[in-house]
């Protein structure tokens, strides 16, 4: 009888997965590469395909020079640190909050799934449908929030508030940290119901109190959680666009104005400037990169690193005695 070749079923793994390489390829690696060769032309506006006449060869790093001497791209960046900063610290210690109250094991909260799902809510909600709501509740002269606050007797009349930078800044943080606040409970809460019990069992036999237990366990436990949302908030931070854009259109005196509003201008808004844009866009990847990297290096398990090296150590007089025939 003939043997049964056998069968190779990995086959099946790269065939499953080649859908989604194409479409990363095309929707991905694609843009990321002609944006990158678009910072070092001179394109504007459509339709050029003669690439010798808007290649910068005398002046490759023109693009990159311009948008960093830029006084709108500054202010950008700025107030993108700024949104995203003042978002931020709210919004993660909303979630150590809401993570300490739902994981602590000495009290039951009854219908802790209707509250997840009610903390959560904000970010199942498209952000262009929260910035056109709240551009509805501060519309002037007739709005929600105006006629509330004269019903209340705090303004006698209506008040254009989204004329004044740091109220509609302050709305877009409050949008900001209202929107992503469940998301990072959500994730921490996760992290925390994978410590195990007996490490939670340890410190009550001590005697630690809730909060003790809280900041001496939990958090050293979900480090790693800590700094996956960090710097996913970082990069998502960075990006902003859909608020700004649809709540104030980055007003007012550009006040709103983020660095992803600021490219998306330069490409789409006036003149065109493809290479510029790209550049810009070049530039922010480059500070996403280098800002996740410290935070990762800061953020770094120490005891681990020193292990590591430990090791490593340990391997290399372990060849250096195989070589001299020692072992």
């Amino acid at each position: 009888m003939k043997k049964k070749k056998a069968y190779d079923y990995a086959r099946f793994g790269y065939i499953f997965s080649l859908p989604f390489v194409l479409a990363w390829l095309i929707f991905q690696l694609y843009p990321i590469l002609y944006t990158l060769i678009l910072g070092f032309t001179d394109l504007r506006g459509a339709g050029n395909s003669d690439w010798a006449s808007v290649i910068l060869w005398k002046e490759p790093l023109k693009n990159f020079i311009t948008v960093l001497g830029n006084k709108s791209f500054k202010q950008a960046f700025i107030n993108t640190l700024i949104i995203w900063g003042c978002n931020f610290v709210p919004q993660i210690l909303l979630a150590l909050l809401i993570t300490a109250w739902f994981t602590n094991r000495r009290s039951t909260i009854k219908a802790q799934g209707f509250y997840k799902v009610m903390f959560y809510l904000p970010n199942i909600i498209t952000q262009a449908t929260v910035a056109m709501l709240f551009a509805q509740l501060f519309m002037y002269p007739k709005g929600v929030i105006n006629d509330l606050l004269i019903q209340l007797g705090i303004f006698a009349k209506p008040v254009e508030m989204m004329r004044n930078a740091n109220t509609t800044r302050g709305v877009v943080i409050f949008i900001q940290t209202w929107m992503w606040y469940g998301y990072t409970a959500i994730v921490l809460i996760s992290g925390v119901l994978g410590i195990s019990p007996e490490l939670f069992e340890a410190a009550e036999v001590d005697g630690a109190n809730q909060w003790q237990t809280f900041f001496r366990v939990t958090l050293p436990s979900i480090k790693t959680i800590l700094l996956f949302t960090l710097v996913t908030s970082l990069i998502g931070g960075l990006n902003m666009f859909d608020i700004p854009k649809l709540f104030q259109n980055g007003g007012p005196n550009n006040a709103t104005l983020t660095t992803s509003l600021y490219i998306y201008n330069k490409a789409f808004q006036g003149g065109y400037l493809y290479g510029e844009a790209s550049a810009a866009s070049m530039i922010m990847f480059a500070i996403i990169v280098l800002l996740s990297s410290l935070v990762f290096y800061l953020l770094r398990d120490k005891d681990e690193v020193e292990l590591r090296k430990l090791i490593k150590q340990q391997e290399k007089e372990y060849k250096r005695k195989m070589k001299m025939g020692k072992i």
